[in-house]
């Protein structure tokens, strides 16, 4: 019951709900938390306005796309849709939902009225604080939404659940702890106060009196108030309205607004329903007890790997010693190769432990709470809230999809020190792998019609030599450093083809490949020499550098699943109202490049992010909020730069459909600068660029951008250069 909580508590408060609204989004607020966040919208955006106009009175508002970040509060500022409403700084709730602010409070010689009583302002605007969808209030007000009875029904048994021992309710001072309920009085009594007020004579001989827990449970089973329409206060709902989803009464029927749609009896739909949701919760029930068990497992892991590690570390330790003094120096090298695969396989196992026990809480929590929810004896109640635990349900257990309850790392450490070398070649001493019975694989061979370049890539393709019978496991593939110096390691697997991204332009590569089994490792295949793109050169006479141009596209292959491709790649939009991260095909690692990102749509004021980020970025949250990105965020006013969530140089000046953005990497000079239609925005946004970078956008539903490659330095950067 405890997980359950949070699922009862209001996003604003952060309370428990107090006469709990359903909003037309199927999240609900406190009554009196809805009347504190409205605001009041321009006679243009009035109800009668909008149905003038063919819009519904319940239509949402991308009022809350208006962010307005600042370098003091690095938060979502609120609602300025409108040139008559005033800018002013949301607030944040309890649970970190930002909502915003209350109405102005009445003048000082006017007591405030009731929250119940208080008329709300015409043409008032409601934000839900949870999907910050906004809507406009018909003149009905609050009372169009109806009241969540179901939460209200549950948070009572949960509160009764966790309350103490029950108390007499006519002791005036201190009150003694109850020992009857009368049923009929609906009173609960200490022994003096039953004596005292109580006595069993005259009518209340008849009355029945019962134990304070079963008279609690007699409480709560009593029916509940016949819930009425929200159109129609004076009418009981009768029906169900299959099209619309909500509870109707016979005069809603009669006078047209839901004639043409199809209806069904309140009771049966019920029933349905109900029947829905315990079906889905039995699905969500497997996941988490999969979960649960999957958890143990991991523990144990976790167990295991302290076990093997400490053994194999006591067998290292143990060899190390036995050689020659000459060991120690590379002792101390293969220990400490040891404990970073020991602690990276703890990291791996940790977070995942982590992240499966916040999941699992969440849902248990909802769960409970489903099942709260299935006990409540109110039809209309219970359908106008079904329909989106559904779906909650549904969502939560796709979220326990294939892959979620796989371990991410293994348990062992397939190591094994061979003491045999000689001395003279302790210096080559390294980790082989654990003996098998079968020989090592034949070297490689690369296949050079299928190896090329592209830009800064270049692509690798081998085989087993045709008359291999040996069983292989997987290649190593490893390139120089473009400049003659040692290899390295940049795959490991069991494919046979491999792109490297993020070389140097205009640089030569020596390739070369090995197979590896449990026997051991093969030799080398022989060393192929590749040339990168020198790209084009852009050289002017007020600038003493020249810039390397590389024509790219985006990454489809490493997109969030919500981006949309279209133009070859070149322009992209998103279907969720979420920030959504992809990034270009080509990566940077040295050299000055330049590309711009035209505005093709731009709706209700977002805010997209444009910069560079490393392959492994986020791609669900805005550009710049790990640390894996640089950006700069920007909507129809200003601009900020982003790093690791730090917000900075705030400038004035925002974009619209049709603006240009542009951004400047220059390695040479390890910065990174931004320019909004040719002019540069704000001073160099970032310093002590290091390594290989990727051109990257965050964007939403309401923006869709086209790449521009391929472009020379704009001329704000050739001028300022020139007087360096």
């Amino acid at each position: 019951m405890e997980e359950m909580e949070e699922e009862l508590k209001c996003p604003v408060c952060g309370s428990f709900y107090r006469e709990p609204l359903i909003l037309p989004c199927s999240h609900s607020l406190c009554q009196a938390c809805a009347r504190n966040i409205l605001v009041q919208t321009p006679e243009a955006e009035s109800p009668q306005s909008r149905r003038a106009s063919g819009v519904s009175d319940y239509d949402y508002l991308d009022l809350d796309k208006m962010s307005l970040y600042s370098e003091a509060d690095s938060g979502y500022g609120s609602y300025g849709g409108f040139a008559s409403a005033p800018t002013t700084p949301c607030q944040k709730s309890p649970n970190g939902v930002r909502v915003f602010p209350p109405a102005a409070p009445p003048p000082p010689h006017l007591p405030p009225p009731p929250a119940a009583l208080a008329p709300v302002p015409r043409n008032a605007c409601l934000t839900c604080p949870q999907c910050h969808r906004s809507l406009i209030l018909d003149e009905r007000g609050l009372r169009g939404f109806p009241k969540n009875r179901v939460l209200e029904g549950v948070i009572d048994r949960y509160q009764q659940s966790k309350a103490a021992a029950l108390r007499c309710q006519l002791c005036e001072k201190a009150p003694k702890e109850a020992t009857v309920m009368c049923e009929q009085c609906d009173v609960f009594y200490c022994e003096p106060c039953r004596l005292r007020c109580h006595p069993p004579r005259g009518p209340l001989a008849k009355h029945r009196l019962l134990p304070p827990a079963q008279g609690r449970v007699s409480r709560r089973l009593s029916p509940r108030k016949i819930s009425t329409c929200t159109d129609h206060e004076l009418e009981n709902h009768s029906m169900y309205c299959v099209q619309c989803k909500v509870p109707v009464c016979y005069q809603c029927l009669e006078e047209g607004k839901h004639s043409s749609h199809e209806v069904k009896a309140l009771g049966a739909m019920w029933k349905l329903h109900k029947s829905q949701l315990s079906q889905a919760l039995n699905g969500l029930s497997d996941r988490a007890k999969e979960a649960k068990e999957f958890l143990v497992q991991l523990r144990n892991m976790v167990q295991q790997i302290q076990e093997n590690s400490v053994e194999f570390e006591a067998c290292l330790v143990a060899q190390c010693d036995a050689l020659i003094d000459a060991l120690n120096r590379r002792k101390a090298q293969l220990l400490s190769r040891v404990n970073k695969e020991h602690e990276h396989k703890l990291k791996v196992v940790r977070d995942q432990i982590s992240h499966c026990t916040v999941k699992l809480r969440q849902t248990t929590g909802l769960m409970e709470y489903c099942l709260e929810v299935i006990k409540e004896n109110d039809p209309s109640g219970f359908l106008q809230i079904s329909d989106a635990l559904i779906r909650r349900v549904h969502l939560t257990e796709d979220q326990w999809g294939k892959g979620t309850l796989t371990p991410r790392m293994t348990t062992d450490f397939d190591l094994n020190l061979d003491s045999a070398p000689l001395l003279q070649s302790i210096h080559q001493l390294d980790f082989v792998q654990m003996k098998a019975s079968s020989p090592v694989p034949a070297p490689p061979i690369l296949q050079l019609e299928e190896c090329c370049t592209h830009n800064n890539s270049a692509t690798l393709s081998w085989k087993q030599p045709p008359l291999s019978t040996v069983q292989v496991e997987g290649y190593i593939l490893e390139l120089d450093d473009g400049n003659g110096g040692q290899f390295r390691e940049v795959y490991v697997g069991k494919e046979t083809m491999c792109t490297v991204d993020g070389l140097h332009f205009n640089s030569t590569y020596s390739a070369r490949v090995k197979a590896f089994n449990k026997t051991g490792v093969s030799q080398y295949s022989k060393t192929l020499v590749l040339q990168t793109s020198e790209g084009c050169n852009f050289e002017t006479q007020s600038a003493p550098y020249s810039q390397l141009v590389a024509w790219f596209s985006f990454d489809p292959g490493s997109a969030h699943s919500d981006i949309l491709f279209s133009n070859d790649n070149l322009t992209v939009t998103c279907n969720s109202y979420d920030d959504r991260v992809v990034l270009g095909k080509t990566g940077f690692s040295k050299g000055l490049h330049y590309w711009e990102l035209s505005i093709d749509r731009y709706d209700n004021h977002p805010d997209p992010a444009f910069g560079v980020a490393r392959v492994d970025v986020l791609k669900d949250v805005m550009l710049g909020k790990d640390d894996k990105a640089w950006a700069m965020y920007v909507d129809n006013n200003r601009s900020w730069f982003m790093h690791n969530n730090s917000h900075t140089n705030r400038t004035e000046g925002g974009i619209t459909k049709g603006a240009t953005v542009g951004v400047l990497l220059d390695l040479t000079r390890r910065t990174l600068t931004f320019s909004i239609n040719e002019d540069q925005q704000g001073p160099v946004a970032f310093e002590n660029m290091e390594g290989l970078f990727f051109p990257a956008v965050s964007l939403n539903r309401n923006v869709q951008v086209t790449l521009h490659t391929g472009l020379p330095v704009p001329e704000f950067y050739t001028s300022r250069a020139s007087m360096q």
